[in-house]
């Protein structure tokens, strides 16, 4: 571990956020800490004959005020999520482009996506089977390939730093988030605008989880699918949206005047090394990335708070993570709050690791916790406090959050409430 008492400090200092129940951070949060389903039929496509035909979709996004009609155009809706939760981060810090003394190069994007621009791979694949290579639009791979969400904000706001896209599945906004922690603590940034976003409810994408049955099946009640932790789980549902956090070097933000949200303070990222898809029973992979995390952050385990569970509501996941939060806190597991807003705005894939650090740094500064929605028969296995009985008021000084993906990739990053 490297020496902390030569690494920078990394302060929050703006905040993005669209989900199915939201389409800012005041309202997602409003609407979380209220219990609202976000999940219902699929409406992006016809799902008649699928097993799947629900989701959680963002209805009514107005990507007009982040976007011109020809960026529209030519921009894949996760891309206008992305650009979205960027402009509102930016605009939360008060920001229109790198700060007054700060170089463009010391200002850097990371934006994940699990699966990029999924949408317009499907249509631009139909279009070539039906009509010919000649009608494939010259603007498919920009809209497509991951990366470019990350592309177009540096772009838009002339940032000349670290750029990228992670892509480890559901542990992708995550990582994003956790290597701009990195680039900011060894004083190779100052400011990073980091995040992940997913527009994935499409034919191809539901398909495909459907026939590995990680779905739920529960199409008579969309409201009710998402029930992590519940013993009657059936599988995930799968949500779009974005989250994204203007990280600044603690020190640079005081200077300029900005308003510190929280503190990211501590990462932990490792791999299973077990299987494609399923974790380890005892989920080692997970428990020493939350390990890594909390002496990253220099915080013992009797001071976490409340944990934003990876809780995909699916059989293995939610059984896995218990036992890993336990085998790591001990005992103190009993007293923490171990959520999952999943319940409530579906599985986000790439982007569900950057939600949740929005939440988890909105729970530190509210002393307010959503609740696990969906709750109805007790799962031995999963015996801590979900807050399945509502939201939970509580001072939060420390916070983690934990993203794990396909292939075994495990996330966790620790949060603490900024008391100067």
């Amino acid at each position: 571990m490297a020496d902390r008492h030569n690494e920078r400090r990394v302060a929050v200092t703006g905040m993005g956020m669209v989900s199915a129940v939201g389409h800012d951070v005041a309202s997602n949060w409003d609407a979380l800490l209220a219990g609202t389903p976000g999940g219902g039929p699929i409406t992006a496509f016809d799902p008649a004959g699928f097993a799947t035909r629900i989701a959680c979709e963002v209805k009514g996004f107005d990507s007009g005020r982040y976007l011109t009609r020809k960026e529209s155009r030519r921009y894949d809706r996760f891309c206008h999520f992305a650009l979205g939760c960027a402009v509102q981060a930016m605009e939360a810090a008060g920001l229109d482009g790198p700060p007054s003394g700060c170089d463009p190069t010391e200002f850097g994007v990371i934006m994940a996506s699990g699966v990029g621009g999924i949408a317009t791979l499907e249509a631009n694949c139909s279009i070539l089977n039906e009509r010919g290579p000649g009608r494939v639009s010259p603007f498919f791979i920009p809209m497509f390939i991951p990366d470019i969400a990350a592309g177009l904000i540096s772009i838009r706001y002339g940032l000349q730093g670290p750029n990228y896209a992670t892509v480890s599945a559901c542990a992708s906004g995550s990582h994003a988030i956790g290597d701009a922690v990195r680039y900011i603590q060894r004083g190779e940034a100052k400011l990073m605008l980091a995040g992940g976003a997913e527009a994935a409810v499409t034919p191809i994408t539901i398909a495909g989880f459907s026939s590995m049955k990680a779905m739920s099946r529960r199409n008579d009640d969309p409201e009710g699918a998402s029930r992590p932790f519940d013993a009657g789980r059936d599988g995930f549902v799968i949500g779009e949206g974005a989250g994204c956090v203007l990280l600044e070097e603690l020190e640079h933000a005081r200077a300029r005047g900005a308003e510190i949200l929280g503190e990211v303070i501590g990462y932990g990222a490792t791999g299973d090394a077990h299987h494609i898809t399923a974790p380890p029973p005892d989920a080692h992979g997970a428990q020493s990335a939350m390990r890594l995390a909390l002496e990253d952050g220099g915080v013992r385990p009797e001071e976490v708070d409340y944990i934003n569970a990876h809780g995909t509501s699916t059989p293995q996941n939610d059984t896995a993570e218990t036992a890993a939060v336990k085998a790591v806190l001990g005992r103190h597991a009993y007293n923490v709050v171990m959520g999952s807003t999943k319940s409530m705005t579906g599985h986000l894939l790439g982007a569900a690791g950057a939600v949740e650090t929005v939440l988890c740094v909105m729970a530190c500064r509210t002393g307010r916790i959503p609740p696990t929605i969906n709750f109805s028969e007790q799962d031995d296995t999963c015996d801590l406090n979900y807050a399945h009985h509502g939201m939970v008021e509580r001072p939060v000084s420390v916070a983690l959050n934990n993203s794990f993906g396909f292939g075994g990739h495990n996330v966790c990053l620790a949060i603490r409430r900024y008391e100067g």
